[in-house]
């Protein structure tokens, strides 16, 4: 594939946002693990914004991303009306550019840059899960409160598990996953039928950020959300499909820069104190609770094995579609246990 200079398209991009005003350098502040490209640029009169540029995928799911994105961000109400950038607009419209060359298709998004107050600590205390919990209930209850007046979406957890059924039907999907694929049919299968079964349709939905990191987001010095940025992985759903991941920040082993996605921190104890934090703020329901295991079970087919290989740089994505294999599946109905969650819930 032709290498991709993403100065130039950024730099194309911004001449037909606002040609008055002139780039003077553009640094790369990528996190270097994904197939998305963020950098810090910098004007001749030393103002900044930050351009985000992607090629995987379909530009209309990154536009339709980025406008219920900057939907949320000027919508949601305090404490929480700054913890979002917000793009920039054009013509009363979030402005995105598609880079169209050849094999080259990339499209590039402005974002005005964030403040950002104190990280977390890379271990967490049981103070700070308490608090975490506490706090990331009052966030997703601002969301609901709003998610009647942002724009439709049109990706669904239904749609998706269709889209990699329909690709496991082609050559290109049988010779991707050659050996896996009955094996997959046959997990795809099972979550449509679990969600079936647990009125997945009745879940209230919510605009959902999927990959919350320690690295992603900002408090303040009382612990309350200050900022968060990073918005690759963002869609409407069920709340339930953000916990994973805050599973993994109040994790035992700490913040990580490794990436593997076994499935036991879901079960310590200490991410069952964030979810009855969580719980008091904004009570979830029994389904909700044995969503759970679905919702993992859906992070596991989509992001590790239909996208993979777009999402993660080639070493990552090799790494983790062996472990979705010889660990993550096996585990899903081993290792969770929704009974002890419902226990400490009261649910």
């Amino acid at each position: 594939m032709k290498i991709i200079d993403y100065s130039q398209i950024i730099k194309e991009a911004w001449r037909n946002f606002d040609a008055s005003k002139t780039i003077a350098k553009i640094e790369d502040i990528s996190a270097k693990v994904s197939t998305n490209h963020v950098f810090r640029v910098t004007f001749d009169d030393e103002d900044i914004i930050i351009a985000k540029l992607s090629y995987f995928g379909k530009y209309e799911h990154f536009k339709e991303d980025h406008r219920l994105i900057h939907a949320l961000a000027n919508n949601l109400l305090y404490p929480f009306e700054n913890v979002l950038a917000k793009s920039l607009v054009k013509n009363n419209k979030v402005y995105t550019y598609r880079y169209q060359e050849g094999l080259t298709d990339a499209w590039v998004v402005f974002y005005n840059p964030i403040r950002v107050m104190e990280k977390l600590p890379r271990r967490l205390e049981e103070e700070h899960i308490v608090k975490l919990g506490r706090e990331i209930a009052k966030f997703h209850k601002a969301c609901a409160k709003v998610k009647n007046v942002l724009p439709k979406s049109s990706k669904t957890l239904l749609s998706d598990i269709e889209h990699l059924l329909d690709i496991l039907d082609t050559e290109d999907g049988q010779y991707e996953h050659r050996m896996h694929v009955d094996y997959l049919r046959s997990q795809c299968e099972t979550f449509l039928k679990n969600i079936e079964l647990l009125n997945y349709q009745s879940f209230e939905s919510i605009p959902v950020f999927v990959d919350w990191n320690i690295g992603n987001f900002s408090v303040t010095d009382k612990l309350e959300l200050f900022s968060r940025w990073d918005y690759d992985w963002f869609r409407m759903s069920s709340r339930v499909l953000d916990f994973y991941f805050f599973s993994r920040v109040v994790s035992d082993i700490g913040d990580r820069t490794v990436f593997s996605y076994v499935i036991g921190p879901l079960m310590e104890d200490r991410f069952i104190l964030f979810l009855k934090e969580y719980h008091k703020v904004f009570p979830l329901t029994r389904n909700e609770i044995l969503f759970l295991k679905e919702a993992y079970r859906f992070f596991i087919l989509n992001y590790v094995i239909k996208h993979g290989r777009y999402f993660f740089h080639e070493i990552y994505a090799t790494k983790l579609q062996r472990e979705a294999y010889e660990t993550y599946f096996p585990s899903i109905d081993e290792e969770f246990n929704a009974d002890k969650i419902l226990k400490e819930l009261q649910l």
